[in-house]
């Protein structure tokens, strides 16, 4: 049934791996909010999580989780020496690092902008979902654009209902701050959204960030 909560089980976390091959969209738990999944390298999939969301396709990129850093290959085109320190230090952890994206990334998934943001995430149970689906996922909040962020598999299923295909329910959520999300893509680097790693925290790392 679509919509329908599933614990955090093997079993559970397979399904969930095989409605994301067909071109589902499943909700999962992060290490901040409940998050919204498909395979990047699906059009029709982002297309449909868009309209999910109300968000404009010209409006924003979509950012991918990646289980390691080997799945940086197929996603980006470059890894800039700052890139490199942040990826260092606070991976995995809350930080989405924006890099440029690689040509074989669909443009939806970028909103045309070309660059792409990727957050290699410390919460197991998402580790767990990447092995099962076997690649990276998008991991936009699960939400409607402008609603507040779910911390909970309940808060999916009030806020979507069953326009998501499968929720995992992995408990609630420490929710605080989304991800902070750093364009290296620039120089200086510039942050684009201080959030769960401080400002201070990736001047530590990087020593300058435009103004």
């Amino acid at each position: 049934m679509r919509g329908a909560l599933y614990p955090m089980t093997e079993a559970a976390l397979h399904q969930a791996a095989s409605v994301v091959r067909d071109g589902g969209v499943i909700a999962f738990p992060t290490e901040t909010f409940y998050g919204l999944g498909v395979t990047p390298w699906d059009s029709s999939a982002v297309q449909r999580l868009f309209a999910l969301k109300g968000r404009s396709t010209a409006s924003s990129p979509i950012l991918v989780l990646i289980r390691h850093r080997k799945d940086l290959e197929s996603l980006i085109s470059e890894i800039s020496p700052s890139a490199e320190l942040l990826m260092n230090a606070c991976w995995p952890g809350p930080l989405t690092i924006v890099f440029r994206a690689s040509s074989r990334v669909p443009p939806l998934l970028t909103a045309g902008t070309g660059t792409i943001g990727i957050r290699l995430s410390a919460a197991a149970s998402l580790q767990w979902l990447l092995d099962a689906v076997d690649g990276p996922l998008t991991g936009t909040s699960a939400n409607r654009s402008g609603a507040l962020p779910a911390v909970t598999a309940q808060d999916v299923q009030a806020s979507l209902g069953v326009d998501v295909d499968l929720v995992l329910d992995g408990g609630r959520t420490p929710g605080g701050f989304a991800s902070t999300v750093v364009d290296t893509t620039v120089m200086p680097v510039r942050l684009i959204r201080e959030g769960a790693l401080s400002r201070s925290a990736v001047l530590s790392v990087i020593g300058t960030l435009a103004a």
